[in-house]
């Protein structure tokens, strides 16, 4: 492309021909960088380490063109019955893990809070809750920083306390508990709430808040069968290989159904294929529930799991 230019350049004499043509190649380059460009900034926050499908979600978002994948979150998990007091550290492993398997040494990992916020105004202070305030004062109204929670919701609600004037400049996207869309009644004892009781509700109660919910409701349709995965993992490249010996080695206590484990809701990957794919699901707006601040969110309603499992494995083909 040099070389190009160079010529086109040197057979051009006179200024104004030269000033035109310089113009034009800026103009073209600019538009080809504008293409080139990560068009949604994202910061994940995971507890990582309490099930399988949070890597799986992670790996997907590493694969994904449109995101720029600004940092990784460690998010605790403390009212599993496989809980050790310190689940936030757990889950900081796993993603230093898959960073380092993935080749993004350079990505940071802030560690989160490893228990959740001792009151509904007060944060539960972490690097992780810093971190977002930081990378949200880098964008807009216009542009906002996307930040997906796919477990407990402290870091981010400790963010929004912690520094409330991020709050138009972010968008959350989060994965918890049950609603029943025709009624619009939500059930908030799901797993992901119940570990930050007091979050949900901050999250709920901010005004102004971009918050999106992938529903427990919803996103429960997403299930991968241990036959796909094994074909288009394993064997095949060193993440693929990490991600199946998860699934092979983490044991269920939520269920005594399917004890071969032949099944796995994925949960989390759900969220990453709707912002990926936003023609893959659809969401709504919906009032919040009647105890808390009245606003509108949006929630998906529905989403395309054929369509979603192809964009997956599409995304993961090749390995790493």
């Amino acid at each position: 492309m040099l070389t190009f230019l160079r010529t086109q350049l040197s057979i051009l004499r006179k200024p104004f021909c030269y000033t035109v043509l310089l113009s034009a190649l800026l103009l073209i380059f600019s538009a080809c960088d504008d293409e080139l460009k990560k068009d949604i900034p994202i910061i994940i926050d995971a507890d990582t380490a309490n099930e399988v499908d949070d890597l799986f979600a992670i790996v997907r978002a590493m694969k994904e063109p449109r995101f720029d994948l600004l940092g990784i979150t460690s998010a605790q998990f403390h009212t599993s019955p496989l809980a050790t007091d310190t689940t936030v550290l757990e889950s900081q492993r796993i993603n230093e893990e898959i960073a380092r398997i993935m080749g993004y040494d350079e990505l940071p990992l802030p560690v989160g809070a490893n228990g959740p916020i001792p009151a509904i105004d007060v944060p539960a202070k972490s690097k992780a809750a810093d971190f977002i305030i930081e990378k949200a004062h880098e964008y807009s109204v216009e542009h906002k920083l996307e930040v997906v929670i796919l477990g407990s919701c402290t870091n981010v609600a400790s963010a929004i306390l912690q520094d409330p004037t991020i709050i138009p400049k972010i968008r959350v996207s989060y994965i918890g508990f049950w609603h029943d869309v025709a009624q619009n009644v939500y059930d908030k004892k799901e797993f992901n709430s119940g570990n930050d009781t007091l979050a949900v509700e901050v999250l709920l109660n901010t005004k102004g808040l971009d918050f999106d919910v992938m529903t427990a409701t919803t996103c429960q349709h997403l299930v991968f069968d241990k036959t796909e995965v094994l074909a288009q993992l394993k064997d095949k490249g060193k993440i693929g290989d990490y991600l199946v010996n998860r699934w092979n080695t983490y044991e269920r206590w939520w269920t005594d159904e399917d004890p071969e484990k032949n099944h796995w809701i994925m949960w989390d990957v759900a969220i990453i294929e709707a912002l990926a794919k936003p023609e893959l699901a659809t969401k709504k707006f919906f009032q919040t529930p009647p105890e808390n601040t009245e606003r509108m969110i949006e929630a998906y309603t529905d989403i395309k799991v054929a369509e979603m499992k192809q964009s997956y494995w599409q995304a993961l083909a090749g390995g790493q």
